[in-house]
């Protein structure tokens, strides 16, 4: 998945990730921290950190790469090393760099 954290701006750091769902759909799973659903209530984020209350974007990573938001953003999306390669082979269908 596509991780954008909104608590700080629109546009804040985000990376590509594995997570886990709950049963129901409704809430994420990304290390030790669960995001909930907004319900259509956040600004240019679509889920909030259960803990802290922070906005995140939270989507599947695109094809073409153009994850962010905001593509204007200069910074960096992390990649985690667990899917590195499958993110470039499967998602982007390129050799992993």
């Amino acid at each position: 998945m596509y991780i954008e954290d909104k608590s700080a701006g629109l546009n804040g750091s985000a990376r590509i990730c594995r997570v886990t769902f709950s049963k129901s759909g409704q809430s994420i799973h990304y290390q030790g921290r669960t995001f909930q659903r907004l319900g259509g209530d956040g600004f240019k984020a679509n889920y909030f950190d259960a803990e802290t209350g922070d906005q995140y974007w939270i989507s599947g990573p695109r094809k073409d790469g153009r994850d962010r938001l905001y593509p204007a953003s200069s910074k960096p999306v992390e990649i985690d090393a667990d899917v590195h390669d499958e993110y470039w082979t499967a998602i982007r269908g390129e050799a992993a760099a």
